[in-house]
C-alpha cells in the first residue's frame, strides 16, 4: 500500500500541554484508517495536524513524500484534502442546499443529496435549525461529494440513528475502495461495516499505543 499522507515524529502543543508526542502516522491510499482512543488521546489533534488547522511544534507532515508542514489548510483543501470536524462542521447561517452547493459546485439538488435522501425535504432549511443527526449527515455529505484524495472525519456517526450510521460507514468505505481515497476516521470505538483491509491505530496520551485490524479491537 502506498502512503498518501503521513505524520512524521509530529508534536503538537496547546500552551504548556503537549497533545501529540512525536507521533508517526502513515495513512495509505485506498484504505480506511481508524484512530481509536478516549477523549484526550490525541485523535482529533492528529486529524487537525494532517489538515493543517493546527501547527506542529516539531516533526513534519508529508503528502506523497513531499513536506507540506508549512502548507496552510486552505491550500491542502485545494490539493484534495477534505476535513470534517466534530463541531462547527456546517455553515449554520446557510441553507442545506447552500451548504451542499459548497461541497459539490455545479451539482443539482438530487445529485447533491444522493448520499442522504433524508436531506431532500430540508433543502430550504437553515443548517442551524437542523437536529444533531441531520447536521452530521450534511457535514459528512461534504466528504462524500468532494472527490477528495484525503478524507478526514472526526466521529462520522455522531447523533445519527444506527441505520444511517451503518450507511455512512459503508459510503466512507466506498470512497477508499472505489475512489482510492485515503480515509481517516477518529472514533471512540471501532465501527461495524468497515471494508476489508482497514487499519486501526490506538492512540493513548498523544502516542500510538498499538496497531492492527478492526477485529482485534472489537
Amino acid at each position: 500500500m502506498s502512503v498518501e499522507i503521513a505524520l512524521r515524529a509530529a508534536r503538537v502543543r496547546y500552551g504548556p500541554l503537549e497533545a501529540l508526542h512525536g507521533l508517526d502516522l502513515p495513512v495509505p491510499a485506498g484504505t480506511v484508517t481508524v484512530l481509536l482512543g478516549r477523549n484526550g488521546a490525541g485523535r482529533t489533534t492528529a486529524l487537525r495536524a494532517l489538515a493543517g488547522t493546527v501547527g506542529l511544534a516539531a516533526g513534519r507532515v508529508e503528502w506523497r513524500g513531499a513536506d507540506v508542514t508549512r502548507l496552510p489548510a486552505h491550500e491542502r483543501a485545494r490539493r484534495g484534502l477534505c476535513f470534517v470536524p466534530d463541531l462547527r462542521a456546517v455553515y449554520a447561517g446557510l441553507t442545506v442546499a447552500e451548504n451542499l452547493a459548497l461541497a459539490a459546485p455545479g451539482a443539482d439538488a438530487p445529485d447533491a443529496t444522493a448520499p442522504y435522501p433524508e436531506l431532500v425535504p430540508l433543502l430550504s432549511r437553515t443548517a442551524g435549525t437542523l437536529s444533531g443527526g441531520e447536521r452530521r449527515m450534511l457535514a459528512v455529505s461534504r466528504a462524500l461529494l468532494a472527490r477528495a484524495r484525503v478524507v478526514l472525519v472526526d466521529e462520522p456517526s455522531l447523533g445519527m440513528a444506527p441505520p444511517v450510521a451503518a450507511r455512512t460507514y459503508r459510503m466512507l468505505g466506498e470512497l477508499a475502495e472505489e475512489r482510492g481515497a485515503a480515509v481517516v476516521l477518529a472514533e471512540q470505538r471501532v465501527p461495524e461495516g468497515l471494508p476489508r483491509g482497514s487499519l486501526v491505530h490506538e492512540l493513548r496520551r498523544g502516542s500510538r499505543a498499538s496497531s492492527g485490524e478492526p477485529a482485534e479491537y472489537r
